[in-house]
């Protein structure tokens, strides 16, 4: 069993020592390279990456990659391994190839373990912090293609946490059904979307909608999972992420 995971990065950074990863530069089309290989061979949309972000990358794995497994991280973020105490460096907690192979001996699917918002709902969180409309014509766009999947992306918009960052491994069978549903959607998004007025960020809309998207897939899909830890690989200011959670919470942008 051969898995790849693809490290999302676009600049140099710290890459583990094991021959599952292999680090792709994001948006290779249209920035500098850095010495990776970039998202821009085969079948790829690399020139998209200011508005698809890590997409880019796993557009471009699931189109070029022929491991039976395959699965995306970003260089600041990373599955962490069981054996390993909270407590260990960071380097030494990112997981293996020889214990990810065991856990995917049993499951078809790892995903990072659920964020929990508590106090927001999926879908609050997201209009507080981005612009309204994403979710409105997302919302519309499935309810005209895939029907049958609007039932699981509104329970999951009804909720208080969801599994987000854009981070998976899985079996590439499955990876390639996702993606051709996914990018369906996402192309449909982007042709209908009026970014008139969008930030920098905001118009990195298709990468936030996607993580939106991921577990009304499973659900809809009855795809069962294992979860994992995510090793974050720089300092999290985490009194600073509650402040501007609460802030847009009760002050927000009022975006449409």
């Amino acid at each position: 069993m051969q898995t790849t995971i693809i490290i999302a990065t676009h600049k140099p950074y710290w890459v583990p020592d094991d021959p599952m990863y292999l680090p792709v530069q994001m948006g290779h089309a249209i920035h500098p390279a850095i010495g990776y290989i970039g998202d821009d061979t085969g079948e790829n949309i690399s020139e998209r990456n200011a508005n698809f972000c890590e997409l880019t990358g796993l557009y471009w794995a699931a189109h070029n990659i022929d491991s039976d497994y395959i699965g995306i991280v970003h260089y600041r973020r990373y599955f962490g391994s069981r054996k390993k105490c909270i407590f260990a460096p960071k380097k030494e907690r990112v997981i293996g190839h020889e214990e990810l192979g065991t856990i995917l001996a049993t499951t078809n699917v790892v995903l990072p373990k659920e964020r929990h918002y508590f106090i927001e709902t999926n879908y609050t969180q997201y209009i507080h912090a981005h612009h309204k409309q994403d979710l409105t014509v997302t919302r519309s766009i499935i309810e005209r293609k895939c029907p049958e999947y609007l039932p699981a992306y509104d329970l999951y918009m009804s909720k208080t946490h969801g599994h987000h960052f854009n981070m998976f491994v899985m079996k590439r069978e499955l990876l390639c059904h996702y993606c051709t549903w996914l990018f369906d959607i996402l192309f449909e998004l982007e042709r209908e979307l009026d970014m008139t007025g969008y930030s920098d960020n905001d118009r990195r809309v298709f990468g936030f909608v996607s993580e939106r998207l991921l577990d009304a897939w499973l659900m809809t899909n009855n795809i069962s999972y294992e979860e994992l830890d995510v090793v974050y690989m720089e300092h999290q200011n985490w009194l600073h992420k509650g402040g501007a959670f609460l802030k847009r919470k009760f002050f927000p942008n009022n975006h449409e």
